[in-house]
């Protein structure tokens, strides 16, 4: 046992927590109560009934939302559970759930209330940590400033500056000012989404920092007055305000910015009466990074967590549960020792290729990764349905190595060896953005992501090899190792072989004709009327909860592919890379164009139909908005892809639909 191990032999005073989470997080802190022998009690909803992380609390009970206070408080009353952790997201932060569970006589692992209210609301927590010494971005932050003394203050700042909703926080509301004339429309936009996001439209103007980096100090606290910082987490890598890719520690500081940082942080804390895990989030610029500026604080243990845990070997739970049963801190500042580096990445139900929009389905085939100094954290199994209920994390990717280089390279080669099929995420995005040269050297800021997205995102094309595969995969299903040549579907026919014709569709694609000359084992392959090139396919067993394996020779190369199928629809993942393919039509002359299905509506991504704008046998122009579907509170209108008549329309007003699901169909001409 090392010396770090030896400061938590003493028993813990909690019998029983109960987790007001799900998904990921809930298992992880389940993880940590196990190792301590601490019983744990999850929650559920009916749509998370056959979650992950209900089979794996001793206790699980259901209530009708993970937001509903009244119900969270019941739960932990019915099964004796003497504390709440809250995770993030959902009630982490809510100052009344805080005050709930303190009047219920439960412990709430978390800050007190007054903290979370006193950091919770910008301005408030800017002049906080101000006065504490801590330094803040230039600006104008007292409550009800007019839009004229907004716009006044921005001046006064020198532009560019940034608007920002004093509550609430992910970005929205958030404004970006270059130019005077844009500051009364920014201005009355920003307040507009402030207001519909969070109730309140009061905002704040900053000076925008330059090539702005993010940068945020872990610190901790006790209900006896010590606190202390454990170290910075780079979380620069960003799309639209949300964290993709995080590293601990930054390769932009300096050990003694580093210590400066740290104790500012620990004075925010400290000016709040901080208890438990907190995150002080900084913004920093890229051209002067002795320069740093308080951007807010979270006060509840962060996504990002691990890597902190990485490079310290502390475990953060623990410390909560510690800290929050009133043992005292088990260390002091100069205990701490960063070792190595550390990266984390957060796979999403996405699909870059199509705008981000969120994804979904059932999963059918998990292979997560493994082996020295690589963590999965993962919410996921084999079945897991993923909806368009809850927030689009699914799982994160977070490794070690004994420098930044070093756990870059291991975070590549782990995502190369994540497998999902079933349903579309985003890791290999993460790993095009992981070997980004600018990521390589260490160059970030938060606008590198978005200037990059097209070398990123890449060519959506589906390499013909895919193709291949697919349609030999049928050939070797329909295959019956029957002697009689008309019994083998090879094209074989009296005179010259006939190619076995296969339409395969890719998801968000245009259907593509796949020509097969012989049989799987030995074959000849056209694809979208290119040249013929000698291919086979061969099939190897699934492991238990596993995708099966698909081998590919093709034009000389050999290839392997996990595979799954879900009726017509064959999944194929490679290096991170996943392709949803569905057998469109068997045809045995005509081509693609035949049965591509121009005048096909189909959902871009799971979700809800909200409005249906047309009737069977309207005459629709191209482009006309025809149906309207929302997922994970995210609208996306579908248009008609040609003018005609609507001749099927599967789509109801209220109705679940899955990726790709057919919404309504058109006729091209008068009908």
């Amino acid at each position: 046992m090392s010396e770090k191990d030896a400061v938590f032999e003493r028993e813990t005073l909690f019998e029983r927590v109960l987790v007001a989470n799900r998904g990921e997080i809930a298992i992880r802190v389940f993880r940590t109560l196990r190792a301590l022998g601490i019983g744990s009690v999850a929650v559920f909803t009916d749509a998370d009934a056959g979650a992950r992380h209900v089979r794996e609390a001793d206790e699980a009970l259901r209530i009708p939302s993970y937001l509903d206070i009244d119900a969270v408080i019941a739960a932990a009353r019915a099964s004796g559970a003497e504390a709440v952790h809250p995770g993030y997201g959902f009630l982490a932060e809510n100052t009344a759930f805080a005050r709930a569970c303190a009047g219920a006589g439960i412990v709430f692992i978390g800050p007190p209330a007054a903290a979370i209210e006193a950091m919770g609301d910008k301005i408030r927590a800017k002049q906080t940590v101000a006065a504490a010494g801590v330094p803040v971005v230039p600006g104008r932050d007292e409550a009800g400033l007019s839009d004229d003394e907004l716009a006044a203050a921005a001046l006064d700042v020198g532009l560019p500056v940034l608007l920002k909703p004093s509550a609430g926080g992910g970005g929205k509301g958030m404004r970006l000012v270059r130019d005077a004339a844009d500051l009364p429309e920014a201005i009355a936009s920003a307040r507009r989404e402030a207001r519909a996001s969070f109730g309140d439209d009061t905002l704040l103007v900053e000076r925008f920092v330059t090539n702005p980096r993010h940068i945020e100090i872990q610190v901790f606290a006790d209900a006896h007055g010590h606190a202390v910082h454990l170290g910075e987490r780079e979380c620069s890598l960003q799309r639209r305000h949300q964290k993709i890719i995080e590293e601990a520690p930054s390769p932009l500081l300096d050990e003694a910015t580093r210590q400066r940082m740290g104790a500012s942080a620990v004075a925010a804390a400290k000016a709040v009466g901080y208890v438990g895990a907190g995150t002080v989030e900084y913004i920093v610029s890229a051209d002067r990074p002795g320069e740093y500026f308080f951007m807010e604080m979270n006060t509840r243990l962060q996504v990002e967590h691990p890597v902190t845990e990485l490079v310290t070997g502390l475990d953060l739970v623990e410390l909560q549960l510690r800290v929050a049963s009133g043992e005292p801190l088990p260390l002091v500042q100069e205990d701490l020792v960063l070792r190595g580096h550390s990266a984390e990445a957060r796979v999403y139900a996405e699909d870059p290729a199509r705008g981000f929009l969120p994804t979904g389905g059932r999963v059918l085939a998990l292979s997560e990764p493994s082996g020295e100094h690589v963590r999965v954290d993962s919410g996921l199994d084999t079945g897991t349905e993923v909806g368009g209920s809850y927030d689009p994390m699914l799982a994160k990717v977070i490794v070690w190595g004994p420098d930044r280089a070093a756990a870059l390279r291991r975070l590549d080669r782990a995502l190369a060896s994540y497998t999902l099929l079933g349903v579309g995420t985003n890791v290999a995005f993460l790993r095009a953005l992981v070997r980004h040269p600018d990521v390589e050297a260490g160059r970030l800021d938060t606008g590198l992501v978005e200037r990059s997205l097209d070398e990123l995102i890449g060519e959506a094309t589906v390499p013909d090899e895919v193709l291949a595969a697919a349609a030999l995969e049928r050939m070797l299903a329909l295959e019956t190792g029957d002697p009689d040549p008309w019994g083998i579907p090879d094209g074989w026919r009296p005179g010259t072989p006939a190619p076995t014709k296969w339409i395969i569709t890719p998801a968000g694609g245009e259907a593509i004709e796949v020509g097969v000359r012989g049989r799987a084992h030995d074959a000849e392959v056209t694809v979208g009327g290119r040249l013929s090139v000698r291919a086979s396919l061969t099939s190897g067993p699934s492991t238990a909860g596993g995708p099966s394996t698909l081998t590919l020779t093709y034009g000389g190369r050999t290839l392997s592919f996990e595979a799954a199928r879900e009726g017509d629809t064959l999944w194929l993942g490679r290096g991170g890379h996943v392709w949803a393919l569905a057998e469109h039509v068997r045809a045995e002359g005509g081509g693609a164009a035949d049965v591509a299905g121009d005048g096909v509506l189909r959902s871009p991504m799971p979700g809800t139909v909200l409005a249906v704008k047309v009737a069977e046998g309207d005459r629709v122009g191209e482009g006309q908005p025809l149906v309207v579907v929302e997922a994970m509170k995210m609208e996306h209108t579908v248009t008609a892809p040609i003018a005609g008549v609507v001749t099927r329309l599967p789509a109801r007003t209220g109705a679940q639909v899955a990726l790709d699901a057919v919404l309504a169909v058109i006729e091209a001409g008068e009908g």
